[in-house]
């Protein structure tokens, strides 16, 4: 089949290399977000697919918004018969749904219909899920809704950051991706409608979401940090700066500290949480960079009593 990808991140990228080398398919064109601000400097960065795209030496459409005319043109003028996507980053009107024969075809990293929306993999690891995986499905105009066409899975490892778990989600579901394009190519694959039951929403993460409570048990705070890490970001208070935290270590039994109470050993960090105690590893101080934990503490010289989260940011 003749395809126009549309992906914008890194994680975009193992779908659209694996549709590259499948030999099976013409890739004609790739459609991604505008370039962005990025860095100190807020220069203008393409996205990691358009560079991938430049460097295949295919046609890359930048459109500010997918119901722009002059992007909709040009779709048609290259009539493709698919279009796989994979983490593009804006809504599709139904002009643009309508023009390739076999519609847009979307790699979702959840089992739908759980974790709809575009935060799946970091609502998973959040709330202890034991399995997950990726589903490649019909794009309609619902979010997330439309009709399944494969899936695979994957555990959700115990140490799993989201960041762990998208990496493998994405490379596994690159193949996914490119089978789902052989199957609609030679008819063998029809997409099923997505169970009415087991709906849940996965809405992008908030910089307040990724604030730990430390009143909540141990294995609550572990999952804020591991789903955030490594965006939006876990993060506490401490001396009314924020603390942006990286790792940390589960240590079952130990109960004695306050909930954000720090006790400093010396080669350790620990915090008490709403059940026992968790150890800090990595942690980012504000306008510095990451450092151990033990590192950090001797560094700023933790007084007995003295807490995380127990002011607001000054």
């Amino acid at each position: 089949m003749k395809l126009v990808f549309a992906g914008t991140p890194e994680v975009a990228v193992p779908a659209l290399d694996a549709l590259l080398a499948s030999g099976r398919h013409e890739v004609a064109a790739v459609v991604t977000r505008p370039d962005a601000p990025a860095g100190r400097g807020r220069r203008l960065v393409a996205s990691p697919v358009a560079e991938r795209a430049e460097e295949a030496g295919i046609e890359v459409l930048k459109p500010a918004k997918p119901r722009d005319e002059d992007f909709l043109a040009r779709l048609r003028e290259i009539a493709p018969d698919c279009c796989p996507v994979v983490a593009y980053g804006a809504l599709l009107p139904r002009v643009a749904l309508d023009i390739p024969a076999h519609g847009w075809v979307n790699l979702h990293f959840s089992l739908l219909p759980a974790w709809r929306g575009a935060a799946p993999v970091q609502h998973a690891v959040m709330a202890g899920d034991e399995m997950t995986g990726a589903a490649t499905f019909q794009i309609e105009e619902g979010l997330d809704s439309g009709p399944v066409y494969g899936v695979i899975t994957e555990a959700v490892r115990p140490t799993d950051t989201s960041g762990d778990l998208l990496t493998r989600l994405a490379f596994a579901g690159s193949g996914l991706l490119a089978a789902t394009m052989d199957g609609i190519e030679d008819g063998t694959l029809k997409p099923r409608p997505q169970p009415a039951d087991g709906i849940t929403l996965a809405p992008k993460l908030s910089v307040e979401d990724a604030r730990v409570d430390w009143g909540a048990p141990a294995l609550r705070v572990d999952r804020v940090v591991r789903a955030c890490t490594p965006a939006p970001g876990a993060w506490t208070v401490f001396r009314g700066e924020r603390l942006k935290l990286i790792q940390i270590g589960l240590f079952p039994g130990r109960t004695e500290l306050a909930s954000g109470e720090l006790a400093v050993g010396k080669n350790a960090v620990h915090v008490g949480t709403g059940s026992h105690d968790v150890e800090l590893l990595w942690v980012q101080p504000q306008g510095k960079k990451p450092m151990r934990a033990a590192d950090w503490a001797r560094g700023v010289r933790i007084a007995p009593g003295e807490r995380l989260g127990a002011a607001d940011v000054g």
